[in-house]
């Protein structure tokens, strides 16, 4: 059972252990004033008041607080390489000749530069406004492709690293079993990825406890539809039914132009067409990129409830494609974003360039607000914050995410006296700090479960030793990398 499906949010304020009042907070149906955060000792939420009075013990917010933003999609061991793939390696680049410089990383990661690398990253996002993150993580076993004694021993590598930086963690064990439709076997550069689906199903019940130990989320990702064949796909969700039905469930899909062409040839249908016809996808699935869809696909995937994930920065630096949010949101799909590559890690950064890209694809501006949110960084802001929490499988059972009773206390204080900031109004603070400062200088903190994880400057307490390691990791994996 899941931290958030056992907990039922106490009614008693007395039982608070922890508050906050901000003057401005951003709550699920918009802009507030003087609102009252309490959380307990668990770091749930009890209430967020609205035009509540500060009691004379509280600690005041020094600038507008907003909900933190859930990370869908991430890599970690692919940070040690950002910056690194930057020049041309054939006559035409694309993501598959990216893929071959990214297996040379894997091949080399060991247990320890693998927590080294996490932990910086973990603190890099929550430094950047993120309070939880999604962790697609594939590789598995040893340097030769054996596992390790302890199967669980990457994955393990990766809890400690979110708990020690203080971030929430959705761990999803990736399924990696063909290196393409049909069966095609997997390449040497895949050798530590690949899993049976019994082997997949024991990793997961090894997990479990692990997992509800440390108040993270397990769930499953197969990794794609080219390297999970039909019958795995089938057995391994069947599996995970049975261990936790309410686990999220994470696919990459229709990412690149070539996959799609390869579906079709495979099966005559495009990669979302497929899975919906042969999957019960619903609201647990988060569809990661899902850039090349049809009309009926745009439409028939939303209706499942799935969120779309969507790594903008990512998805412009492999050269993917621009995913079409406006349609999606016409047939009311979920979505949030992820740093997947993290090449870039910010999370402002992801909802700027998403939304510029779908201005550049219409030539519009302000493409993402609503008639209920104008402001386009509000309306995307509490959009994402609530897919996000979905993708992760941290909503309260009656769905609500972000600043609300029963949701974990994650949320960010912006910066009041940042000069892109100071002296606006709030809403317009949100705006500056999306699309007019360096998008991580405007935040002051962080706080993740109630706990205050950034300090002033938005400055983690461990950044300087955690940084160092990460230096040493990745000095080290250039060099095997180039040995």
């Amino acid at each position: 059972m899941s931290d958030i499906a056992s907990f039922a949010a106490p009614t008693s304020h007395a039982q608070a252990t922890g508050s906050l009042f901000a003057a401005d907070a951003l709550l699920p149906g918009g802009w507030a004033r003087n609102v009252l955060l309490e959380w307990n000792a668990a770091g749930y939420l009890l209430a967020a008041t609205p035009d509540s009075s500060a009691p004379r013990s509280t600690p005041r917010a020094a600038g507008p607080v907003v909900p933190g933003m859930p990370n869908l999609h991430c890599h970690a061991f692919q940070r040690a390489f950002g910056g690194l793939t930057e020049f041309r390696a054939e006559a035409q680049d694309s993501f598959w000749s990216w893929r071959t410089l990214m297996y040379r990383f894997a091949a080399q990661v060991t247990p320890e530069l693998l927590e080294d690398i996490a932990t910086w990253l973990y603190i890099e996002m929550l430094e950047a406004g993120y309070t939880s993150v999604c962790e697609f993580h594939y590789v598995h076993h040893d340097l030769d492709g054996r596992p390790y004694a302890d199967d669980a021993t990457l994955a393990q590598c990766l809890l400690r690293a979110a708990q020690r930086a203080g971030i929430g963690i959705t761990l999803l064990p990736v399924l990696y079993q063909t290196s393409g439709f049909g069966g095609t076997p997997p390449n040497a550069g895949q050798r530590r990825f690949i899993r049976s689906t019994d082997s997949m199903l024991r990793l997961l019940e090894r997990l479990q406890p692990c997992c509800e130990v440390q108040g993270a989320r397990l769930g499953l990702a197969p990794h794609s539809l080219r390297a999970v064949p039909p019958d795995s796909l089938r057995e391994a969700l069947a599996g995970l039914d049975a261990l936790d039905p309410t686990a999220p469930i994470h696919i990459h899909i229709a990412e690149q132009t070539a996959e799609v062409d390869a579906c079709l040839a495979w099966s005559g249908q495009r990669p979302v067409e497929w899975l919906l016809d042969h999957a019960a996808v619903d609201a647990r699935w988060c569809l990661v990129h899902a850039t090349h869809m049809t009309d009926a696909e745009y439409e028939r995937a939303a209706r499942t409830g799935a969120v779309a994930g969507l790594c903008p920065t990512t998805e412009a630096n492999m050269g993917d494609g621009i995913f079409d949010l406006p349609r999606w949101l016409a047939a009311s799909g979920a979505w949030g974003v992820g740093s997947d590559s993290n090449a870039c890690v910010n999370a402002a950064e992801e909802l700027m360039l998403l939304e510029y890209g779908q201005r550049l694809q219409s030539r519009q501006r302000n493409v993402l607000a609503s008639t209920q949110q104008p402001q386009v960084a509000t309306a995307m802001t509490l959009q994402a914050a609530q897919g996000g929490a979905r993708a992760s499988g941290r909503t309260v059972p009656h769905g609500a995410a972000g600043l609300v009773a029963g949701q974990r206390a994650d949320f960010a204080m912006l910066d009041a006296r940042h000069p892109a900031l100071c002296g606006l109004a709030a809403p317009d603070m949100l705006s500056a700090h999306v699309f007019a400062s360096h998008r991580t200088s405007a935040l002051d903190a962080v706080w993740v479960g109630g706990v205050q994880q950034t300090r002033a400057g938005s400055r983690h307490p461990l950044r300087e030793a955690a940084a160092a390691a990460f230096i040493a990791a990745r000095s080290h994996l250039i060099a095997q990398a180039q040995a």
